[in-house]
C-alpha cells in the first residue's frame, strides 16, 4: 500500500516525495525558499489571488525532512519571525474630547480601509489601547478599516479570513466539509470593532455595519483578487448582548460550546459566544456551495 504523509491538509505520495527528491537534487545551490517556491510552481500551488503558497510549502517540506522522506539543504540564514519578534504598536496622541451628539448632524460618514496604506498604523494603535482584547497581528487575509466623521476618527473594525470549521455557521449555510474547505475563502470574519470611548452617538455601531457590509467586498478583491458574500463575527456573551449587529440585521446563528478546538476535556473553559452571520447578497448559498 501506498504510504501517505498529511501536512496541514496536504498530503503527499510517494510520486510526490520522489519528485520533491529530485528537484532537490536537481538544484544543489538553492535555498530552502528557493526551492519551496519552484516547488510552488511545479505544483501550481497558490492561494486564490494568485501568490504562492510559499509559508505553508516551507513547512510541509519541512515536516518530510523531519519524517527521513527528503533531505533539505542547510538553513543558510534563520528568518526574523515577526510574530515572535512583533513590537507593541505606538500609541496614537488623538483628541479625546467627548462627541455626543445625533447620528444625522456627522453624516455622512467617511470609512477608509487602511490595510497596506500609511494608516494602518494608527488603526494598529488604536485597537491596541482602546480595544478590551487589544491588538494582534491578524493571520491571512484581512482588512483594516477606520471610520471618521467630519474629520475625527470616532472608530475602527477589522475583517479577517473566517474560522475553517463552525458548526452553527456550517449548519446555517448546509454546505459539507469539502465544499467549505473549497468555499471558505469567501466568508470574511469580524474579528474587532472599536467605537472610542468618548464618542457617544446613538445607533452609530449598528450605522457602521450597515455601510462597511456595502463595500467590503469589493475592498476584498481589490486586494486579494477574489469577493467575499458572508460576514460573522463573535460577541462574548459574557460582556456584551450584540445589540448592533441585530440593528444592522445580522442573523444570530447560534452559540460555541465554550470549549475551544483543542480542547479534549469536553469542559467549558471560556467564556461562550454567541454567533452572528450577515449575507452579502440574496444568492449567497448558491455562491458558498458552488463546486467549479
Amino acid at each position: 500500500m501506498e504510504t501517505k504523509i498529511k501536512y496541514q491538509g496536504r498530503v503527499a505520495t510517494q510520486n510526490d516525495i520522489v519528485f520533491i527528491n529530485d528537484l532537490i537534487k536537481k538544484n544543489p545551490q538553492d535555498s530552502r525558499r528557493a526551492l519551496s517556491k519552484k516547488l510552488c510552481k511545479a505544483w501550481n500551488w497558490v492561494q486564490t489571488n494568485g501568490v504562492l503558497c510559499d509559508m505553508v510549502c516551507r513547512g510541509f517540506m519541512l515536516a518530510l525532512d523531519r519524517a527521513g522522506y527528503i533531505k533539505l539543504p542547510a538553513r543558510k540564514r534563520i528568518p526574523n519571525n515577526p510574530f515572535l519578534n512583533r513590537k507593541k504598536p505606538a500609541k496614537i496622541d488623538i483628541d479625546k474630547t467627548l462627541i455626543e451628539t445625533n447620528l444625522k448632524l456627522i453624516q455622512p460618514l467617511n470609512i477608509q480601509q487602511v490595510r497596506k496604506t500609511t494608516k494602518e498604523k494608527i488603526y494598529n494603535g488604536l485597537i491596541s489601547e482602546y480595544h478590551y482584547l487589544g491588538y494582534t497581528h491578524p493571520v491571512g487575509e484581512h482588512l483594516k478599516y477606520i471610520i471618521y466623521a467630519k474629520e475625527k476618527i470616532v472608530g475602527c473594525l477589522a475583517f479577517s479570513s473566517a474560522p475553517k470549521y463552525l458548526n452553527c455557521r456550517d449548519n446555517f449555510i448546509g454546505w459539507s466539509s469539502e465544499i467549505r474547505k473549497k468555499n471558505i475563502h469567501l466568508i470574511a470574519y469580524n474579528t474587532r470593532f472599536l467605537i472610542l470611548p468618548w464618542v457617544k452617538i446613538k445607533n452609530l455601531a449598528s450605522h457602521i455595519l450597515g455601510l462597511t457590509a456595502r463595500n467590503i467586498s469589493k475592498d476584498w478583491e481589490a486586494i486579494y483578487k477574489h469577493p467575499v458574500c458572508f460576514l460573522e463575527t463573535f460577541i462574548d456573551t459574557e460582556k456584551f448582548k450584540g445589540t448592533c449587529y441585530k440593528a444592522a440585521n445580522w442573523t444570530y446563528l447560534g452559540k460555541t460550546t465554550g470549549r475551544g478546538k483543542n480542547n479534549k476535556s469536553h469542559k467549558q473553559n471560556r467564556s461562550i459566544k454567541a454567533m452572528w452571520g450577515y449575507p452579502l447578497c440574496k444568492n449567497f448559498r448558491e455562491i458558498l456551495l458552488y463546486v467549479k
